[in-house]
């Protein structure tokens, strides 16, 4: 196959994933939240917070999709990356556009209606367990974000169709 060929073959493979994906588009809903640093009382226990994750506006959301996989993590240490502050999933009603999504509350698998454990947060013994574990670094500068994934929900079977990331600030 020629590389003409392969660019075509992958472009057409890739491009209708990516336009979609372009188009999700994520926003805080309370104003503390400015992506640049994580507002006090938004911590762990362990470090004197009391606040569950931001509120979240999705939008964007593609055809067919009737859930959200949110996956929060700390890019400064590898272990608690790619979800490791937990996995949470939120259903909606399908051919919802726009969506708002409720604050997940802190240390419990205890979760409003609408949302279930896709994982729990992956650090149990360093402060509670539960489904979303808030940034817990002690105010060392680490990186935290959420990707959020539009998805198709089908009892345990779940279909991606876009994903985009936001970043929550450093702590």
């Amino acid at each position: 196959m020629t590389n003409c060929r392969i660019t075509a073959l992958v472009a057409t493979l890739l491009l209708p994933h990516a336009a979609v994906a372009a188009d999700l588009q994520v926003t805080f809903t309370d104003p503390v939240w400015d992506g640049v640093t994580v507002p006090k009382g938004h911590q762990c226990q362990k470090f004197g917070g009391t606040h569950g994750s931001p509120a979240l506006r999705v939008s964007g959301i593609p055809e067919g999709a009737n859930a959200l996989i949110l996956e929060f993590s700390d890019r400064s240490y590898s272990p608690m990356d790619n979800g490791g502050h937990g996995k949470v999933g939120y259903e909606f009603d399908a051919g919802s556009t726009t969506v708002a999504v409720p604050s997940v509350p802190p240390h419990t698998f205890d979760l409003p209606t609408g949302f279930w454990t896709v994982a729990a947060h992956g650090a149990p013994k360093w402060d509670k367990p539960g489904a979303y574990l808030p940034p817990c670094s002690g105010g060392k500068g680490n990186e935290y974000y959420v990707t959020v994934k539009a998805v198709v929900r089908k009892g345990e079977s779940v279909q991606e169709l876009a994903q985009t990331a936001l970043e929550m600030g450093k702590f």
